[in-house]
């Protein structure tokens, strides 16, 4: 193999992408992964990145009228929730390092060096999405708390913060790793 070096940092970039496609395709896709998980009335709703449970996956979206009341369906809760199409842009941008990081271990180190800097960006935008949801379900959660529902944070949440964490250490170990060995030595006859 042409580059030991790049394989640490590739590691850790591509499970930061396998755990941002789990919470890319949270409720309503999938109601086993959620960001947000109430129950109102006898009535249990899982909230994802498309959507809530029972309702079709689009881009932005107002909560429903059992979970919330005219605080949380304000504009700027709106566009929260369409911010949160971060998680699968994070998701194709961890991929796209991804593809980089194959390049830079099989072939060249220009491949780790754009491994790097795409990894850097993708923990980035990871970080920005991380913070929008964990204030956006927040005060939703608190919000629900206070009329006497049940509400708690979904596993999404953990998915893109072990993600976060992955894209660090991915960032610094493929940093490191563009300093590595390239080239095989020769064996002298």
């Amino acid at each position: 193999m042409a580059a030991d070096a790049a394989l640490p940092g590739l590691f850790f970039t591509f499970s930061a992408m396998v755990l941002l496609i789990f919470a890319s395709v949270s409720a309503p896709t999938w109601n086993s992964i959620s960001f947000l998980d109430t129950t109102v009335g006898g009535v249990s709703t899982h909230f994802g990145v498309f959507g809530y449970t029972g309702s079709k996956a689009h881009v932005g979206w107002y909560f429903p009228t059992g979970v919330a009341d005219s605080e949380l369906n304000d504009t700027l809760f709106h566009n929260l929730t369409a911010a949160l199409i971060l998680v699968p842009i994070a998701a194709g941008l961890a991929g796209i390092a991804v593809l980089f990081g194959l390049c830079g271990a099989a072939y060249h180190r220009v491949g780790t060096i754009f491994m790097t800097l795409v990894t850097g960006l993708t923990f980035f935008v990871t970080l920005v999405v991380w913070i929008i949801a964990m204030a956006l379900f927040g005060i939703a959660r608190d919000h629900v708390r206070d009329r006497a529902g049940a509400a708690q944070y979904g596993n999404a949440n953990w998915l893109v913060l072990a993600a976060l964490v992955a894209l660090f250490i991915g960032f610094f170990v493929s940093c490191c790793g563009v300093f590595g060995r390239y080239r095989s030595r020769r064996a002298a006859y």
